[in-house]
């Protein structure tokens, strides 16, 4: 009997995850829309990751090889002919992380089968706003991923900034996956261009004038309805938020 895995994107999911729904769970612990992606090998790219995240979240370099490469190294020893299920949203935060774990299969030669399970419609509530029934409903609805080495691409050319060939590769998956290049484009959007800041950054500062305000629980909520495809949590809005401040 084939052996069942779920890589799950963060621990939220892990908490209302479905007692019904048979195999073990993964868990990506990453934020790899921001900070150093740098690193040739797995163990120089998360020796970076760690430095990144001990420096901006508090987090010790101990602590985060232990919690976070370790969940990964599983990835990397599933047995061939396992499935494999990938549970991702449609935002920008997911979809990097999603991007990296099929790269980390297609690399390693592991010739699972690969499902991809995502919510019914995009919201900025993804897996959260569905109950363990809706959850069984969405898993009984996997779709099979391919093709792999296309996704597999998509990380390399986020991972060099190549956003030309980024846009490209989600066109040309466009037809199997057109929430991808929503993605993209929200990534895209992120780059200063032409002296003005990123697309982020804009939407703050219009929800700061609109609303007279520099509550950062107002402007993260209205920010997070707005701009749901980023999937950004309170600390990569904060960041942006203080800049703001500062540069006032």
């Amino acid at each position: 009997m084939k052996k069942e895995y779920h890589i799950l994107n963060g621990d939220a999911l892990k908490e209302q995850f479905p007692e019904d729904i048979k195999g073990t769970l993964i868990i990506a612990r990453e934020c790899l829309i921001e900070g150093n992606v740098d690193g040739d090998t797995f163990d120089s790219f998360f020796n970076n990751r760690a430095q990144f995240i001990s420096k901006n979240y508090g987090d010790t370099k101990e602590a985060y090889l232990q919690n976070v490469k370790t969940e990964f190294q599983k990835i990397l020893t599933l047995e061939s002919d396992s499935n494999v299920n990938l549970w991702f949203e449609d935002d920008l935060f997911c979809q990097v992380n999603f991007w990296f774990v099929i790269h980390l299969l297609s690399e390693n030669k592991v010739q699972n089968n690969l499902f991809l399970v995502r919510p019914p419609k995009h919201t900025q509530y993804g897996f959260g706003a569905l109950n363990k029934q809706e959850l069984f409903a969405v898993y009984q609805n996997r779709t099979k991923i391919k093709p792999r080495k296309s996704i597999s691409s998509l990380w390399l050319a986020y991972k060099n900034k190549n956003w030309d060939l980024l846009k490209l590769t989600a066109k040309s998956i466009e037809d199997t996956y057109p929430f991808i290049l929503a993605a993209v484009q929200a990534q895209l959007d992120r780059l200063p261009k032409d002296g003005k800041p990123g697309r982020p950054t804009q939407t703050l500062q219009k929800i700061m004038a609109e609303q007279q305000t520099k509550d950062f629980k107002k402007v993260f909520k209205e920010f997070s309805i707005r701009e749901s495809i980023y999937g950004f949590g309170d600390l990569q809005v904060k960041a942006l938020f203080d800049q703001i401040l500062k540069n006032q």
